[in-house]
């Protein structure tokens, strides 16, 4: 019998995180990007790429590089909108929806999470990334500096999928994963990977990884010879989806925000 996968609880991160310690809150002049990150804005990333673009302001002046540094966001235009000040960290889970971008918008006009959030949410942005196939759990935030610690690998979350697929595996085949494995050039970390049942020529495939690369488990499950039919994250961290329909975003509470962050201590 193949052996059991891995449960994951609320209570759960103090194990998974013990020994990490958040990053310190600077002080002083930070770069622009790091400031409208945490302000919710976009990711750093995207930041640098508005300020190329010309669309981020300070006093009216179109500012040119990323590597501007500021003590506060006090005169700094996004679109010739003020940007207000960050607001206290908030988290929501959202069950995104298959056939949906993680994406503000997509120039081939297919439709995004933020077409399919429920309205009335505050300014939010994603911490990683689902592709367009995939579905399940996506968390929101409002605050830069939370998206990154929580995608950094070395941060140590874990994200637990299940994967619906057609073809022939060995729960053997399944554990070498753990090991780790490199396609293509390309090297994916440990995964624990576990048959959850089998019919037929059909299976479902519990798995848990820390990387979260690009397309990391369709890729791995593909080299196994395996065609990938469903794949639904279940959990990022201590969050699931439990009680989420499609579509579907609440926010996690504050006070298990605080514990899950202070976890990292």
């Amino acid at each position: 019998m193949p052996r059991r996968g891995r449960e994951h609880r609320a209570g759960s991160a103090s194990s998974q995180q013990r020994g990490k310690r958040p990053e310190p809150r600077d002080s002083g002049p930070q770069r622009i990007a790091k400031l409208l990150a945490r302000a919710g804005v976009a990711s750093r990333r995207d930041v640098e790429r508005m300020i190329a673009e010309g669309r981020i302001a300070l006093n009216g002046e179109v500012l040119t590089t990323p590597a501007t540094l500021l003590a506060n966001l006090s005169g700094i235009t996004v679109d010739g909108r003020p940007v207000r000040p960050p607001s206290a960290p908030r988290l929501f889970r959202f069950y995104k929806p298959p056939a949906t971008l993680t994406a503000a918008r997509d120039p081939k006009g297919r439709p995004t999470i933020y077409d399919r959030l429920p309205k009335g949410l505050p300014r939010l942005i994603p911490v990683g990334r689902l592709d367009f196939m995939t579905e399940g759990l996506l968390l929101l935030t409002n605050d830069g500096e939370l998206k990154r610690q929580l995608e950094l690998p070395s941060s140590g979350v874990v994200r637990h999928y299940r994967a619906r697929a057609f073809g022939s595996v060995t729960q053997a085949a399944l554990e070498d994963l753990s090991e780790g494995i490199t396609i293509e050039g390309m090297r994916y970390g440990s995964i624990d990977a576990n048959l959850e049942r089998r019919t037929g020529r059909n299976c479902w495939i519990q798995m848990s990884l820390t990387e979260g690369k690009n397309r990391e488990v369709r890729r791995v499950l593909e080299h196994l010879g395996l065609q990938v039919s469903r794949l639904i994250r279940t959990g990022y961290g201590p969050f699931d989806l439990a009680g989420l329909e499609p579509g579907e975003a609440r926010e996690i509470d504050r006070n298990e925000l605080a514990h899950f962050r202070n976890s990292f201590k």
